[in-house]
């Protein structure tokens, strides 16, 4: 790695330096995150809350993170990783953290030497990299644990273009092999991968130059000539066949889990107006990246003005790429990147309530850092001092990102920092007002808890989880009248909520009205069968009743569903205790 000059000495080679630059960076912008905690958002579903994951791995959760759909999602690489995480660190959520950064560094490496072996240009393949590791919205991908499918899954997205560089330059079967086995394990961390065979197909045109006409005269030759195109996607059709198949159980996933928001919800038009605003957004983010939070509101219609101006600034783009696609193909590679991966996650089927997210952004703005990377050298050719401008540049924008970076990783430091801060740039963000009044519950503040959760109902009235959180609060301070309002306007909207049924049984069994509590929980449990806590309300309703017989049947239900459950084992033991020694008496 070190060469010897019998004249000049030990010089380093300029890829180590890279190298060296690439980790350095990014361990100082990321580091602290090793004293971050988890944050209430999802880190709950994915690590803090979820009882497969707490308990590490072993056969049984191996088998489990391949079946579920948990999430809304199928991608069982993802739960390995946190089962690995726990099984190694345990619930230390800053050695969680650092795994992520960990792939990270790794990714922006990947990226690196994926650019250097297909362009054999090593400082603007660098600066991708740089960038990569390095730009803001590329902060909620790293520090956000439950995130963590985003990295992994570009780890195997990066080895899948690296051994698709070696295949293109020497093309076999055995090359072939571990495009498609690096393609599989990345659809196992992440869906969004299905729009990598495209990718490559952009790569085959530039920096690979594999659509280039073959002048050899055979007729295998005359063929590829006459149709080279079709030739490069015959190759693909197993990962275009693995990528139809993802996206079908991604889907069906999404689907049973509620996340996809329906056509009443979200039509047609405002889905495709809000997706159109969204790439403009993306753009100048990139650009100017300020007021980045992690949640961004739905705000439905949009100005017509908007909506007009960002399709015609896609359009002029797309045609301007277009056009010049001979003279400059890095441009429109790095163009049809960028728009391309983020069809998935754009909003023409909608998943979630947000209308954009940061996270998104991890593998489509390397299009945008391509075209910056080589777009500004060819717009500079003629100045003079040309090297030094665009090294002084590139160095300053570097230091920028970085300090930048920096100041929007605070913001993730816990939960109460990260959503004042979403609060604080965004408008009507009832998403983060119930997550930030759960938080504060869950520190004993429950008072200001309930200013958030009214701040959530008043932009956004309908919204059940602000009012079941809302319910619960008030239970907490005696306010049990309160309480059973806000659980009876959630059940008037969705009358089959099993959750809010079980919550307003428990409130009312505080107040006396015993049958009508049994009433709601027995609701809840013909909605959810397999709802352990509920059988746990139930049999505390039986025990009030006298029905002691009944109270430890249900007690046994309970543990029979969810083994460990602390809160029925208790009452079963006090109630059996109670029972022998009452026959023991008698």
């Amino acid at each position: 790695m070190i060469c010897k000059n019998m004249t000049k000495g030990y010089k380093i080679r300029p890829e180590i330096l890279i190298c060296l630059f690439l980790v350095i960076s990014t361990l100082v912008v990321y580091w602290p995150v090793n004293n971050y905690e988890f944050v209430g958002y999802d880190d709950d579903r994915y690590i803090t809350q979820n009882v497969q994951v707490k308990k590490g791995l072993g056969l049984d959760n191996i088998i489990w993170a391949f079946k579920t759909t948990t999430v809304s999602n199928w991608h069982p690489l993802t739960w390995l990783s946190h089962m690995l995480d726990v099984e190694f660190y345990g619930m230390n959520s800053g050695s969680h953290h650092m795994t992520s950064v960990l792939f990270h560094i790794l990714n922006s490496f990947l990226l690196f030497f994926v650019f250097v072996r297909m362009t054999s240009n090593l400082w603007q393949s660098g600066f991708v990299a740089a960038l990569f590791a390095l730009h803001p919205l590329h902060v909620e991908s790293v520090a956000w644990v439950a995130e963590r499918k985003d990295v992994l899954s570009t780890f195997f997205w990066m080895l899948t273009m690296f051994s698709y560089a070696r295949y293109a330059a020497h093309p076999g079967i055995s090359r072939y092999l571990p495009v498609v086995g690096f393609f599989m394990l990345g659809l196992m961390a992440k869906p969004m991968l299905v729009t990598l065979p495209f990718v490559l197909l952009l790569l085959d045109y530039w920096p690979l130059r594999r659509m280039q006409f073959n002048s050899s005269a055979d007729d295998r030759h005359s063929w590829q000539r006459r149709s080279p195109g079709l030739l490069l996607i015959w190759e693909k059709i197993p990962l275009f066949l693995l990528a139809l198949v993802s996206s079908v159980v991604t889907f069906l996933a999404q689907k049973s889990g509620g996340a996809v928001g329906s056509m009443e919800i979200y039509p047609l038009a405002t889905r495709v107006s809000n997706a159109l605003v969204a790439y403009v957004k993306y753009i100048g983010k990139m650009i100017w990246p300020a007021n980045l939070a992690v949640f961004y509101p739905y705000s439905g219609s949009l100005p017509a003005w908007q909506v007009i101006g960002a399709g015609v600034l896609l359009g002029f783009i797309t045609f301007v790429a277009i056009r010049f696609f001979r003279q400059h193909p890095w441009f429109v590679v790095g163009w049809l990147w960028f728009v391309g991966t983020l069809v998935p996650v754009i909003g023409l089927v909608q998943v979630g309530l947000q209308a954009m997210a940061d996270r998104y952004t991890y593998i489509p703005l390397i299009g945008l850092f391509v075209i910056v990377a080589w777009g500004v050298p060819q717009l500079m050719l003629r100045w003079r001092q040309k090297t030094k401008l665009i090294a002084s540049s590139a160095v300053a924008l570097l230091i920028i990102l970085s300090v930048t970076s920096g100041l929007q990783m605070r913001y993730w430091k816990n939960s109460v920092t990260l959503f004042k801060h979403a609060l604080d740039v965004t408008n009507d963000n009832y998403i983060i007002h119930n997550n930030l009044g759960f938080t504060l519950t869950a520190q004993g503040r429950p008072n200001d808890a309930i200013n958030h959760y009214k701040d959530a109902l008043r932009i956004n009235p309908d919204f059940e989880l602000a009012n079941i959180n809302l319910g619960i609060a008030l239970l907490s301070q005696g306010k049990l009248d309160q309480s059973i309002n806000y659980y009876q306007n959630v059940l008037k909207e969705k009358p089959g909520y099993a959750g809010v049924r079980h919550n307003l049984g428990i409130v009312l069994l505080r107040k006396g009205k015993i049958d009508e509590a049994v009433f709601h929980l027995r609701e809840a449990l013909r909605l959810k069968p397999d709802y352990a806590e509920a059988y746990n309300s139930l049999g505390a309703a039986m025990v009030f009743k006298g029905e002691i017989e009944d109270a430890i049947r249900i007690f046994r239900k309970a543990l029979q569903i969810k083994p460990g459950y602390l809160e029925p084992q208790k009452n079963l033991d006090k109630l059996l205790a109670a029972e022998w020694k009452k026959q023991k008496i008698n």
